[in-house]
């Protein structure tokens, strides 16, 4: 982050303002990296993806669960991996991987090798309150207007929004018929905006907002919880949101009423977020990887149309995961993270859940 002075119609100074904006590779535009694709784009070669294939050969027949980054052994593409994990968690914030052999093969099979790429980047955590720690991201006919349901179970469009982790990761298995596009806007250049455009607004979002946890409740925690959609902590600025869910919380009579202010500083983060002079739009075909740093990146899909066939229906596989190196995290994040220990943090764990890794959408 820098000092210095904004300029333009609703102009503001850095010292007005909750942090200084923020410079540097964090703080991009869809636009602009769409001019250049490979600088966000990695594809693997033919002896990676060997090497992978030799390391999902020596796991086969083990609980995904269980495998361990030192049972997955990567002597070449290890170190891409690293190096990759380090632009998601230092720098851009996002990486798409291509080219994981998926298609015509057994789910066990790509599942193995996403799982095993996926211990370089982090260690896995539980996406809901069944304990999956491979999430299956398919329209299983539910509809969000229920409120125990995730949107990631409908074909809904998802809104810009940041999971329970330091890490998102997708696999691509199958496309949807029409629509089901990946979106991502960078919440650093969303603040920035805010901060330039509304400064009479930013300040709201660094104030705690109610967020419904969808009936996934941890033992004595309240069915919502309260954190800051932007958090400046030892330097760097974060941000955590689920727009649907923040104002589904206003279903809970105990939970704290969103005011005119909030709602209009909601209104204007979320605009900005989907403004197509920020937001990066992509295609996922069938074996791509993408991994999004949630505390500077929000992340999206639009509504699809699916095939009528079962065995053709869009599918993705996805990880929530635990960075080692990743950032301080305030005490806020706790509430929903569970902790703020690097490396053993987020997820949803209530009681009775079980850690498994289902190769089946349930």
């Amino acid at each position: 982050m820098s000092e210095g002075t904004v300029t333009g119609p609703r102009a503001t100074t850095q010292q007005s303002l909750p942090c200084a904006l923020v410079t540097g590779s964090s703080a991009w535009t869809g636009p602009d990296l769409l001019k250049r694709p490979e600088e966000w784009t990695y594809r693997l070669s033919h002896d990676e993806i060997a090497e992978i294939e030799a390391a999902a050969a020596s796991v086969r027949g083990r609980d995904i669960a269980t495998i361990g980054r030192s049972d997955f052994r990567l002597p070449t593409l290890g170190s891409v991996l690293e190096r990759l994990r380090d632009e998601v968690l230092n720098g851009r914030g996002f990486v798409l991987i291509r080219g994981l052999p998926v298609e015509n093969r057994p789910i066990e099979t790509g599942a193995a090798a996403y799982w095993g790429i996926g211990t370089y980047f982090g260690s896995a955590r539980s996406q809901n309150a069944s304990g999956h720690v491979l999430g299956h991201v398919r329209d299983l006919g539910l509809s969000s207007k229920d409120p125990n349901v995730r949107i990631y179970q409908t074909a809904e469009r998802q809104n810009f929004h940041t999971d329970s982790c330091d890490i998102v990761a997708l696999l691509c298995l199958k496309t949807a018929k029409s629509g089901g596009l990946s979106s991502l806007t960078s919440s650093m250049t969303v603040y920035n905006a805010m901060a330039t455009r509304r400064p009479d607004l930013v300040w709201r979002l660094f104030k705690p907002m109610p967020t419904d946890r969808r009936g996934e409740v941890p033992e004595g925690k309240r069915p919502w919880f309260d954190t800051p959609i932007y958090s400046h902590h030892q330097g760097l600025l974060s941000a955590i949101h689920a727009p649907h869910y923040v104002r589904s919380s206003q279903r809970f009579p105990e939970a704290p009423r969103l005011s005119a202010e909030d709602v209009a500083a909601l209104d204007a983060f979320d605009a900005l977020a989907e403004d197509a002079e920020l937001r990066l739009d992509m295609e996922f075909r069938p074996g791509d990887m993408q991994f999004v740093h949630n505390h500077t990146v929000l992340h999206d899909r639009t509504a699809f149309e699916d095939w009528p066939e079962p065995e053709r229906k869009r599918h993705l596989l996805r990880l929530w995961l635990a960075a080692p190196g990743a950032r301080p995290l305030p005490p806020a994040y706790a509430d929903r993270y569970g902790s703020v220990e690097v490396g053993n943090r987020g997820g949803i764990v209530c009681k009775g859940t079980r850690l498994h890794a289902p190769l089946e959408a349930v």
